[in-house]
C-alpha cells in the first residue's frame, strides 16, 4: 500500500501546534504536549507494560473476529445462496442487528465474569453483522452467467456454492473481514474500557484514574497506530491476493 508523503503534512501541523498550545496552556489534568507524550509512550515500552496491554486486546480482537467472522461468513453465504432462507430470517436479523455490542456487556459480565471470554464473545457478536451482511450481498451478486455455468456442469447446490459462488464474491468478502477486523480492534478497546480491566482500554483508564495524561494520550496514540497498520496489513493482503479485483471489490 502507497503512502502519499503529503498525508502527513497535517497530521504534523497539528503536532506542532499542539505542542505550542499546551506548552502556552500551562499543567492540565486532561491535556498533555506531544513530547510529553512522546515520553510516555517510551516509557511505557521500556517497562514492557504498553506491549503485554497490546497483546492482550489484540488477543481478544482477533479471537472474537475468527469466531464472529466464522458465524457471519457461514451465515451470509446461505442467506445469499438461498434466497428462500433469507427471506425466512430477514426479520430476525434486522430486529437483532440494531442491539449494539456494549449493551451485551452486563449479560455478558453475569454469564462469563471478567477476562478474555467476556471480551471475546462481544467481540464476536459485533463482528458477526459487517461480514453477515456484506457477504450476502456479495453471493447475491454473483454473475448470473457463473451460475447458468454451474448448473451447465451439473453442479450439486453444495459444489456450487464452493466452486463458483464463494470464489467469485471473495473480493468483497474480504473487503467485510477487513472491515470486521477494524471493528474488533475498536469493540475490545471500547468492553476494556467499560468493565474489563485488562489491555490497552484498562490502561487508558489506569493512566486518566493517576491523572497521568501524557500516559493516557499515548495509549491512545498507539492504539490508533495499531488500527493504522492492522488495515495497512489487510490491504496489502487484499491487493496481493486478487490484483485489480481488490479496486473492483471496493467500488461503490
Amino acid at each position: 500500500m502507497k503512502v502519499d508523503a503529503r498525508a502527513f503534512a497535517l497530521p504534523l501541523a497539528l503536532i506542532v501546534m499542539a505542542e505550542i498550545g499546551a506548552r502556552a496552556h500551562g499543567p492540565s489534568d486532561s491535556l498533555a504536549p506531544p513530547s510529553a507524550i512522546a515520553a510516555a509512550f517510551l516509557e511505557a515500552l521500556s517497562d514492557g507494560s504498553l506491549l503485554i496491554a497490546t497483546r492482550d486486546t489484540l488477543a481478544s480482537a482477533f479471537a472474537g473476529l475468527l469466531v464472529g467472522g466464522a458465524i457471519g461468513l457461514s451465515l451470509g453465504v446461505a442467506l445469499g445462496a438461498v434466497p428462500a432462507l433469507n427471506r425466512a430470517l430477514e426479520a430476525a436479523i434486522e430486529l437483532t442487528r440494531p442491539i449494539p455490542s456494549v449493551a451485551l456487556v452486563p449479560i455478558a459480565l453475569v454469564a462469563l465474569g471478567f477476562g478474555y471470554r467476556l471480551e471475546i464473545a462481544i467481540v464476536a457478536y459485533a463482528c458477526v453483522w459487517p461480514l453477515l451482511l456484506l457477504t450476502r450481498a456479495a453471493v447475491a451478486g454473483v454473475e448470473p452467467r457463473l451460475i447458468e455455468v454451474a448448473r451447465a456442469l451439473r453442479l450439486n447446490p453444495l459444489a456450487r456454492v464452493v466452486k463458483i459462488v464463494v470464489p467469485a464474491a471473495l473480493p468483497r468478502i474480504f473487503v467485510a473481514f477487513r472491515l470486521a477486523a477494524g471493528v474488533a480492534l475498536i469493540v475490545a478497546v471500547t468492553v476494556e474500557i467499560a468493565v474489563n480491566p485488562i489491555g490497552l482500554g484498562a490502561g487508558i483508564m489506569t493512566a486518566g484514574q493517576a491523572l497521568r495524561p501524557e500516559l493516557m494520550l499515548a495509549y491512545l496514540v498507539w492504539i490508533g497506530l495499531v488500527g493504522f497498520a492492522l488495515n495497512a496489513l489487510l490491504v496489502l493482503a487484499q491487493q496481493r491476493l486478487f490484483g485489480r479485483a481488490a479496486q473492483v471489490a471496493e467500488a461503490p
